[in-house]
């Protein structure tokens, strides 16, 4: 790919994806940490940071001065703080946009939660791979609540006003008390059996942690984790985390938000299928300009206009290449010459015999290789080598 071609992000757009691309990813979330950088702004936002022993978190409750006062944080304390985690793109950071805080430590209830937690995860009840897909287009939907409750009334005002046609299917069922867990599973089961839904819908109002408490049993997570059929969990506000929600194929944040996500799903359907046609209709518009502009450029272009002029201009360009190679060619014929002759009167000028002609000679053996003095006994033949010619002599030392 050419260098020029790659699309280079400004810092702006990268933190703008990142910002968008992590605050659509993770649910709202209770964290426990320790507050340390503590600041009550004048603007009434709270900034902190939550630490523990190995890291820390970035964090912000916007609008809750009043509440960490009441709440007596300072830095030091131990809190739990739920929310969500965005990023401040002018900095490049992310951290926990807090909706809701309180001091570490919320009794028995939250032990029983997370032993029930821990426990169904370990066994494999929350995993993802064990989810659902939710079906796009539901044509029954079937409801495990409270027939009397005000989640009901809101759901089906939802589905009233979206897809009235969609057929509803009401397990009544206890809320809350001693056997509402038993009896919200039963309707799991009930729907599983007949096969009278194409996904369910556990759900239930507001209320506090021991109202909510029969969707944290362990029977009815196991009943929504086994179910063929889809489920849905919309229990409580937004703020409310059920073990029934961690079971079920999707959670919701209330029972409205449960009746948007299955028929949502069905209007997005819709919706999908008109802007595919516009795209359709647009993109063949535009496929259709940009051919036709393409064959009037090529009708008026230059190799249509006068074709033979650039067979004309090729040849030249043969003719240019030609001259090129013979220039170079001779260039390189010439040089080579040159270096050559330079070699040949290098070679001349350290050759031996140029020595002799200045009345030097020297001295062989019988092998022709070059002798000294020392060693050599009486009579020994020798031949003594001059510029013009070589002569035989012995030694005589008297």
């Amino acid at each position: 790919m050419d260098p020029m071609e790659v699309q280079v992000w400004s810092v702006s757009q990268v933190n703008s994806f990142v910002k968008e691309t992590m605050e659509g990813a993770f649910n709202p979330f209770w964290v426990r940490g320790e507050i340390s950088n503590l600041v009550i702004h004048r603007s009434g936002h709270v900034y902190f940071t939550l630490k523990d022993a190995g890291s820390q978190l970035r964090g912000c409750w916007f609008s809750a001065a009043d509440p960490a006062r009441r709440l007596g944080l300072a830095n030091g304390s131990l809190v739990e703080a739920f929310g969500k985690l965005g990023v401040y793109a002018p900095r490049g950071e992310y951290q926990i946009n807090v909706r809701q805080m309180r001091l570490a430590g919320v009794g028995d209830l939250v032990r029983q939660f997370e032993e029930i937690r821990r426990k169904l995860e370990a066994e494999g009840l929350f995993a993802p791979e064990r989810k659902r897909p939710i079906p796009a287009l539901p044509r029954r939907i079937g409801v495990v609540t409270s027939p009397t409750g005000a989640a009901i009334r809101d759901f089906l005002q939802i589905i009233d006003r979206r897809f009235p046609n969609v057929h509803v299917t009401i397990y009544p069922c206890q809320v809350q008390g001693g056997t509402a867990a038993a009896e919200a599973a039963a309707g799991v089961a009930f729907f599983n059996r007949t096969r009278a839904a194409d996904v369910i819908v556990v759900t239930r109002g507001g209320g506090s942690m021991e109202d909510l408490w029969p969707f944290n049993s362990e029977i009815l997570a196991r009943q929504v984790a086994a179910s063929s059929i889809p489920v849905i969990s919309a229990i409580g506000h937004e703020i409310d985390f059920t073990i029934c929600d961690f079971a079920s194929d999707l959670r919701a944040p209330t029972p409205s938000a449960a009746a948007e996500l299955v028929i949502g799903r069905r209007a997005e359907f819709a919706d999908s299928i008109d802007r595919l046609a516009k795209d359709m209709r647009s993109c063949l518009t535009l496929k259709m300009r940009d051919e036709a502009y393409k064959l009037d450029r090529l009708a008026n272009s230059y190799v249509f206009r006068e074709p033979l002029r650039m067979i004309e201009e090729r040849h030249q360009y043969l003719d240019d290449l030609e001259n090129r190679m013979r220039f170079l060619a001779e260039s390189a014929a010439e040089k080579a010459l040159r270096d050559t002759e330079h070699l040949e009167g290098c070679l001349k000028a350290l050759n031996p015999l140029r020595v002799l002609e200045r009345g030097y000679a020297f001295v062989t053996d019988r092998e022709g290789h070059v002798v000294s003095t020392s060693g050599l006994p009486d009579a020994t033949p020798l031949k003594l080598h001059f510029a013009d010619g070589s002569v035989p002599v012995k030694v005589d030392r008297s």
